[in-house]
């Protein structure tokens, strides 16, 4: 019998559509799955029989027989009112979410704010119930990476946790960025540029911040420790940091902050102490979010290329899942930034 016939009332099977096809099932599978090694007329046959017989792939199945769950984990180490509150993290998620759209794979975010939930998140990826993780914003000291390493689940971050980065790691050129937004102010005939910094556990704000002091070391400005303050990527913490900056340095001119987010707090601390911008003090942002378009006056911002970060980052998983990258190859991938200038410098 060259056909097979559907059962009546049943699903359609993996036998019935290879009889259809003429193939063996192994033949049939390897079509369904994407395999390159069957020839054009069988792929042909087989696609053919799969369209008139209606055939859908159990995919419960398919998972379980390749030890797989069809499913990564987008992990932040962050808690919720920050992850709301940060234009990045949410053109992290569209980026992600575009790179995944035409795959099978369903995306698990999951947001680790404290121990508990790191440790409850520690349990769920020993019991290996994704594929894979992607990590964001991860802190120097976090182990979840290490731990990922440990049970040899692929894994990529957004941004090397360190110079010496073992994993996978996509970012954008914070040290480039950094410098290009001070050479800017520089440029525009300010001499007392000051930078707010982010959490300096995180290599990219270290990064940002070893970008202002190459520029103005390279401007012949003499370094001042004074126009240096922490902060954490909060408004609140942009707030807090301008305040200590006015008190230390008064006659500051310019300020390169670290995010647009504690930009948009040091715009507010600046109204407060009547310092006109950029007529006494100029202003630099990073992300080019859409804080930066809304300020006013608008802010000038380093854009990085936030949602291609995530396309990339979740490429290179499904490159991991797949096996197609070689295991002592770890890419790390880092994507230029460009100044984008507006009314506030």
């Amino acid at each position: 019998m060259a056909a097979a016939r559907v059962r009546s009332g049943g699903r359609p099977t993996l036998e019935e559509v290879a009889a259809r096809a003429g193939v063996g099932r192994g033949t049939a599978s390897r079509v369904i799955n994407g395999s390159p090694r069957v020839s054009d007329a069988t792929r042909q046959a087989v696609e053919a029989a799969v369209a008139e017989l209606g055939y859908v792939p159990n995919r419960a199945a398919r998972a379980l027989a390749g030890n797989r769950t069809d499913a990564i984990a987008l992990v932040v180490p962050e808690p919720e009112t920050r992850f709301f509150a940060e234009p990045y993290f949410s053109a992290i998620v569209r980026g992600v979410g575009a790179a995944l759209a035409d795959t099978e794979m369903q995306l698990l975010l999951t947001l680790v704010g404290n121990d508990r939930e790191r440790r409850r998140l520690a349990q769920y990826l020993t019991a290996h119930r994704v594929d894979g993780v992607l990590l964001v914003a991860v802190h120097a000291d976090d182990p979840l990476p290490e731990l990922l390493e440990q049970l040899g689940m692929p894994c990529v971050i957004s941004g090397a946790r360190h110079a010496a980065e073992t994993l996978p790691s996509v970012d954008s050129d914070n040290f480039e960025g950094a410098r290009a937004a001070v050479e800017h102010l520089v440029s525009r005939g300010r001499r007392r540029v000051a930078t707010i910094t982010g959490r300096l556990e995180v290599y990219g704000a270290q990064r940002r911040l070893d970008g202002y002091r190459a520029a103005v070391s390279a401007a012949g400005l003499a370094p001042d420790e004074r126009l240096i303050a922490p902060a954490d990527f909060t408004e609140e913490g942009g707030a807090a940091a301008m305040r200590d900056l006015l008190a230390r340095r008064p006659d500051l001119d310019a300020v390169f902050v670290a995010s647009d987010v504690m930009a948009a707090g040091a715009r507010q601390v600046l109204r407060e102490a009547d310092r006109r911008i950029p007529e006494d003090v100029a202003l630099v942002g990073f992300d080019d979010s859409v804080v930066a378009r809304h300020m006013h006056p608008a802010l000038t911002s380093v854009r990085q290329p936030i949602e291609e970060m995530g396309r990339r980052m979740a490429q290179l998983l499904l490159d991991e899942i797949a096996g197609r990258t070689p295991g002592d190859e770890r890419p790390s991938v880092v994507l230029p930034t460009e100044l984008v200038v507006r009314d506030s410098s």
